[in-house]
Parts: structure tokens; C-alpha cells; sequence
């Protein structure tokens, strides 16, 4: 959501746009994916993370912290905002089960990689450029500080060969 975002809000680089562009057709190809091809992989008896208590401070920050209030505006502040927290799914559902497969932690591995270099992008970005984004910046230390613990795991666990799996599960 936040590329789509910031690709209508026409504030990336023409090299950005050319690899946004297929970044949003793989996006909404995963999207139907997960909504309709792995629907029947959906475990209901441990997935029982309660959105609402993810969205609702995501949607009431996004119209509190935005830097105008314009509809396309709010809406790309809450989707950084929202991929800032989106790992909470994900990390109450290992802490639930206790465990993880390994396609899911090198998932989310990648994924906070991913979190990680953003956040690298704004510093550079800084050091180049003079431009900070505080709303980016504030989301994308967020999200890191979200992923060390995974991050701890992921090292002392998966790259040894072991199994993700905490000491004790909820």
C-alpha cells in the first residue's frame, strides 16, 4: 500500500517508478494468493490476533500525524504506519505456537532485512541529500525495534541449523 501511495503521490526517482511498477503487480499477485490459494492453510485455532487492536491506533495516528490532511495524504501516512507494525501478527503467532517453520522465519527474516535497509535508505538519505522524513523515519525504527527479538532468535536458531522455536510458548 505504501508504493502505491507514494507512486500516485509522484515522489520517487524514475528509476524508483520502473521497479515500483512490477513491485505492484507481484503485490497484488501475492494478495490473491493469500486471500485465495493457501485460504485452506488459515490456522484458525492459533490465529487470534485481534486487528482492531492493530488498525484502530494505525488509522487514529495516521489522522493525528500526517503532514497534510488529505485523503491521499492520510492514507499514505496510515500504510507507513501500518507496515511499521505488521510483524505483530506474525510474532504473537510464533510466540503462540511456539514455533515457526522455516519458510515463515526466513520470511520474516527478509522482511525485517528489508525494514532494516529502509531505514538505512533515510539515513543516507540525510548524509546525501539533507532530507529527513520524520514520519518514515520514526515508523522505520519502529519497525526494527519490532524485529530484534525476532532477529535474536533468527541468529542464535535458524542459522545454526536449529529450529525456530521459544523456550516457552503462550
Amino acid at each position: 500500500m505504501a508504493e502505491t501511495c507514494a507512486f500516485i503521490r509522484s515522489e520517487m526517482s524514475a528509476m524508483n517508478k520502473v521497479i515500483t511498477k512490477p513491485s505492484l503487480g507481484i503485490n497484488v499477485v501475492w494478495h490473491f494468493l493469500v486471500i485465495k490459494g493457501f485460504r485452506k492453510t488459515f490456522d484458525s485455532e492459533n490465529d487470534t490476533f485481534r486487528l482492531e487492536f492493530l488498525l484502530v491506533p494505525v488509522i487514529g495516528l495516521s489522522f493525528l500525524e500526517n503532514y497534510s490532511f488529505t485523503p491521499l495524504e492520510v492514507l499514505w501516512t496510515f500504510s507507513v504506519y501500518l507496515e511499521s507494525a505488521a510483524i505483530l501478527p506474525q510474532l504473537f503467532m510464533i510466540s503462540k505456537t511456539g514455533e515457526a517453520e522455516a519458510i515463515t522465519t526466513y520470511y520474516l527474516f527478509f522482511l525485517g532485512l528489508y525494514g532494516s535497509l529502509y531505514l538505512a535508505n533515510w539515513i543516507r538519505r540525510y548524509q546525501t541529500e539533507n532530507f529527513y522524513d520524520q514520519i518514515a523515519v520514526v515508523s522505520g525504527v519502529v519497525q526494527t525495534i519490532f524485529y530484534c527479538d525476532f532477529f535474536y532468535l533468527y541468529v542464535t536458531k535458524v542459522l545454526k541449523g536449529k529450529k525456530l522455536s521459544l523456550p516457552m510458548p503462550i
